[in-house]
């Protein structure tokens, strides 16, 4: 771990220390890579792959703790809370949980029972290390008038796996927090979807705590309006609201172009103005946010660099690809 990280400047955490945690999404790598930036700047972790269903149960007798145990460690080590993400998704799960011995699909009873177990395994083992676990991710349909996506959730036990999941994960730990979380979260008509689901759970008595804002966004959209209603609407039902995978994109999500090498000044000044107005926001409604996480440390490893155009660079974060504060830091940590 190199220590590149200037001491003289606000440590990220401590300049909201009065409102939120701020957090930073992290993997066995990059605790490597950036351990003394996310150690200085961020008091809050979440692993970015490695507690999702996949990666901690890829056979049915078989559990791998290993790569999401370092990063607990590295919490336990610098005194960081620690989020969990995600125990049920319609991605990174294994075929086996849907299927039987000859490849068919399972009653809904054996999938609810399987994750039954899953669930109790895994935060069980994390108890008291974990205190807020995004139960079930992004179960919304993106477009149209159907509530929920179409998945193997759905198609084999229907809605219904979601009240479970979150029935399971409060029996397993009855004092870890429990969100439901997903992206696009402040567009309207998802915005309302979300809304829906989540009264309805709360109607029902389903032990759901809060919503996790996924707030993947980029330098036009969305605006700060949309976001200020998605807070009030969520925040009305009574909720905790977490802002769990943050990171503002350069690029229009239509911006297919890949030629860059680096940032524009001209990116760098519109990501800077967009980060300070969105976090003086925030501050606003500290009464309701507990915790905004970025969705990666700094710029040298980010999962945009990836999506929606395969190999493009992005620069979506705080820190540039040196571990050095960029123009947004700087902004973010002057309101």
């Amino acid at each position: 771990m190199v220590d590149n990280i200037n001491r003289s400047i606000p440590k990220l955490y401590e300049a909201f220390q009065d409102c939120f945690d701020i957090g930073a999404a992290v993997n066995p790598r990059t605790i490597v890579q950036a351990g003394d930036l996310i150690a200085h700047h961020y008091n809050s972790l979440t692993a970015e792959n490695e507690m999702k269903f996949e990666s901690l149960h890829p056979a049915e007798d078989t559990y791998t703790f290993e790569a999401a145990d370092k990063i607990v460690g590295f919490a336990r080590k610098y005194r960081k809370k620690m989020r969990g993400h995600t125990l049920v998704w319609h991605n990174q799960t294994s075929d086996w949980l849907f299927q039987d011995s000859d490849g068919e699909s399972v009653s809904p009873d054996t999938l609810l029972a399987r994750l039954k177990s899953h669930i109790n395994t895994v935060v069980k083992r994390y108890q008291g290390d974990i205190y807020a676990w995004d139960v079930v991710n992004e179960a919304i349909a993106d477009e149209g008038a159907e509530l929920l996506r179409p998945s193997k959730w759905t198609e084999i036990a229907g809605p219904s796996f979601i009240a479970s999941a979150f029935e399971f994960a409060h029996e397993a730990d009855p004092k870890a927090l429990l969100f439901y979380n997903d992206y696009n979260e402040s567009h309207p008509l998802k915005r309302e979807k979300i809304y829906a689901l989540l009264q309805s759970l709360r109607s029902q008595g389903v032990p759901v705590h809060g919503v996790g804002l996924q707030t993947h966004w980029n330098l036009y959209d969305p605006g700060l309006d949309e976001i200020r209603v998605a807070i009030e609407r969520y925040a009305s039902l009574g909720l905790v609201l977490h802002l769990t995978e943050m990171d503002i994109s350069v690029f229009r999500f239509e911006d297919r172009r890949g030629d860059l090498t680096s940032p524009t000044e001209e990116m760098l000044e519109l990501q800077a103005r967009k980060y300070e107005a969105v976090f003086s926001m925030l501050r606003e409604y500290r009464d309701v946010i507990d915790s905004v996480t970025f969705w990666g440390a700094a710029d040298d490893y980010t999962w945009l660099d990836d999506f929606p155009v395969r190999g493009r660079k992005n620069w979506p974060l705080l820190f540039d690809e040196k571990h050095q504060p960029k123009p947004s830091f700087w902004g973010v940590v002057s309101q």
